[in-house]
């Protein structure tokens, strides 16, 4: 069986999530991790039986030893790392967001282009069996008129914020907070099934460091409307859903999606609309979440195909030009959007 030697970038907690869910796929062979630390790098392989561990991240984006990196550096340092794996001709799937600002993101998807190599934002629920019954069912609910998400989760570093301890989530020379680390959630899937819309309009919090908390998007479609609702600084348990003129489909959750209904619009005898039971459309996952994402990966690299169908160069592209254009409007500015001191 071929398989895919990858590199790890960042040893955090996501990283550890991706390997237990990659290591399902017989394919992917873990063989090294950098880290500034080299006391860092050493503890992450002996967790995860790593052979090979590097401080340099030019030396493990030249070594023999990897063929692909999993970046999950900060968001700052996502096109530099990647497109420095991929001057040395490693394939790079990089966490989400792909970039700090669409600058950035064109400078990897060019990189890919003229180095030949595999460039993939690990977005893990629209490579899920369950965003592919989405798909499959989205004409039954005729025609669309709404789609709406909510991503709201009340973070453990907003107490720490109050406190005034400003921590890596809310901190914009990271190019962090609130839309850039759960709001792109409730983005990237209506990217996927709907494309560019025509009209932005953004509301938001920002905080005293300057990243936004929580925020509120409307989106405007031929024909259709989209509202997101993101927070790092309040709860929510309200679920995603694609309203059309003929039924609804529900997901429990945007970024973990759990069940899957349909609930079709029946026509009742005095006339007026109701709607009938729901039906469970869930596909059984019989892997990890984070399965889905590195086998997707790992097809493409192996096809010698550049982009994923679903986690496309153009799908990441158009999210981070609307992530863009959210902070644009709310007021939020990282030092990653300026090049020789001006404002990209």
């Amino acid at each position: 069986m071929e398989k895919v030697r990858f590199g790890i970038v960042g040893t955090n907690f996501i990283s550890d999530w991706v390997i237990a869910g990659a290591r399902q796929d017989a394919r992917f062979e873990l063989t090294a991790v950098y880290s500034r630390k080299q006391e860092t790098a050493d503890a992450f392989a002996a967790k995860h039986g790593i052979p090979h561990t590097f401080t340099s991240l030019e030396e493990m984006a030249s070594s023999p030893l990897v063929d692909a990196a999993y970046i999950a550096s900060p968001n700052f340092l996502h096109a530099e790392q990647s497109i420095l794996c991929m001057q040395h001709g490693k394939h790079v799937l990089c966490e989400k967001p792909l970039a700090s600002n669409a600058r950035e993101a064109r400078a990897m998807i060019a990189a890919s282009e003229q180095y030949g190599v595999t460039l993939m934002e690990a977005m893990k629920p629209t490579l899920t069996p369950n965003f592919r019954a989405v798909q499959a069912n989205l004409k039954r609910v005729g025609t669309i008129r709404r789609y709406f998400s909510a991503y709201c989760q009340y973070s453990s570093r907003y107490d720490k914020f109050k406190e005034g301890i400003v921590l890596n989530a809310f901190r914009p020379e990271l190019s962090n907070g609130a839309m850039m680390d759960i709001g792109v959630y409730t983005i990237y899937p209506m990217v996927v099934l709907f494309g560019k819309p025509k009209r932005i309009q953004a509301s938001g919090i920002l905080l005293s460091s300057g990243v936004d908390g929580q925020g509120a998007v409307n989106f405007a479609y031929d024909g259709m409307n989209a509202t997101v609702l993101y927070s790092k600084i309040a709860n929510s348990s309200l679920p995603t859903e694609i309203e059309g003129e003929e039924g609804n489909i529900q997901l429990d959750r945007v970024n973990i999606i759990s069940r899957v209904t349909f609930q079709p619009r029946v026509a009742a005898a005095s006339g007026r609309g109701t709607v009938a039971e729901p039906e469970d459309i869930s596909v059984a996952a019989d892997r990890d979440e984070y399965y889905y994402e590195v086998a997707e990966f790992i097809d493409l690299v192996l096809a010698g195909k550049r982009e994923s169908a679903i986690n496309s160069h153009t799908n990441s592209l158009l999210t981070v030009e609307i992530i863009d254009e959210v902070r644009r409007q709310l007021g939020v500015v990282y030092p990653a959007d300026s090049k020789e001191g001006e404002r990209i």
